[in-house]
């Protein structure tokens, strides 16, 4: 058996694990507003509106939820409280699915371009370099010809840790060091790309977000000269946020997308946070669909998202 089955046999165990904290908090609230309650009514509905909150899922996405179970409530003139799980589950499920979504990831599918070049960005702190050392790992697993870019060129310690991640996956990467040009690094990942016959390329970029005219210009000349080498180019561009610090990750979320076209996320460090419902509120609000989870320190922590499996995991009182 291969190393990428063997994650998938783990994966829901390792989901359920990495949500543990989040689901203990959540569950117990949801047990306490229905305790002794024959219905749902607007009482336990305001409760479970408190706790949404409380639990980052965000006031725009939990009112949307309240409004959706109220509907079914109306309809189910005799819900009773012992129902209310499935029905915040089902609900939650389809909200995600409503955000405009590419199919699943997967790191066997085979990309509609190649090389397919993917910008990571994210602010520093946020697990955003590893993020890239485990996608290159998981990739070469699936049997993809990889490159990275160190175009995060701020900070000597980026260049330094991708240069270690690279190793470790056995992957080759592009690198000027220090204060170098991003942009020129970016040209030249996806120029070797390119000419190696790489299957994807995964670039690292700075994460200055308080200087946002500096950051935002040079991301826009990384993707201007990138283009110049193949058409496209980025195919996708991934935002990584710390899930653990809850609404600052949606503020950032928020100022990344006020001046970039982000295509998916990265939620990081879930296992250590019981604010798993910021997963569901950045993606409502931002229309952007979670790619990936990290639920744990090894490689294989971190997760293809799976919408159901997070959810169900989530409110689950198993």
């Amino acid at each position: 058996m291969g190393f990428l089955e063997k994650i998938g046999l783990k994966k829901k165990e390792k989901v359920e694990k990495g949500v543990e904290k989040s689901r203990s908090g959540i569950m117990g609230k949801i047990g306490k507003a229905i305790a002794g309650k024959d219905t749902v009514d607007a009482e336990v509905l305001d409760e479970l509106e408190e706790i949404l909150i409380t639990s980052d899922v965000g006031v725009q996405t939990t009112i949307e939820i309240i409004n959706r179970i109220e509907d079914r409530v109306a309809q189910d003139k005799y819900l009773n409280s012992s129902e209310l799980q499935r029905i915040l589950r089902e609900e939650i499920i389809a909200l995600l699915k409503e955000t405009k979504s590419d199919k699943p990831a997967d790191f066997k599918a085979q990309f509609p371009t190649k090389p397919h070049i993917v910008l990571i960005v994210g602010v520093n702190g946020v697990g955003k370099t590893t993020t890239i050392g485990k996608l290159a790992y998981l990739y070469k697993a699936a049997g993809k010809k990889v490159m990275l870019g160190a175009a995060d060129t701020f900070r000597a310690a980026a260049v330094d840790q991708l240069k270690i991640w690279s190793e470790r996956a056995d992957v080759p990467i592009i690198q000027q060091g220090q204060d170098a040009d991003p942009a020129a690094v970016a040209f030249d990942t996806v120029s070797a790309a390119k000419s190696r016959g790489a299957d994807i390329a995964l670039i690292d970029t700075a994460g200055r977000l308080h200087n946002k005219k500096s950051l935002m210009d040079e991301l826009a000349k990384i993707k201007r000269v990138m283009g110049k080498v193949v058409d496209d180019a980025p195919h996708e561009v991934i935002l990584v946020l710390d899930a653990s610090t809850g609404q600052n990750a949606m503020q950032q979320a928020k100022a990344f997308t006020s001046f970039v076209d982000i295509t998916g996320l990265v939620l990081t460090k879930l296992d250590g946070t019981a604010k798993g419902g910021i997963v569901i509120g950045v993606s409502n609000e931002l229309e952007v669909p979670v790619k990936y989870i990290g639920v744990g320190e090894e490689i294989e922590d971190l997760q293809v998202f799976d919408r159901e499996l997070y959810v169900n995991s989530l409110f689950s009182d198993d």
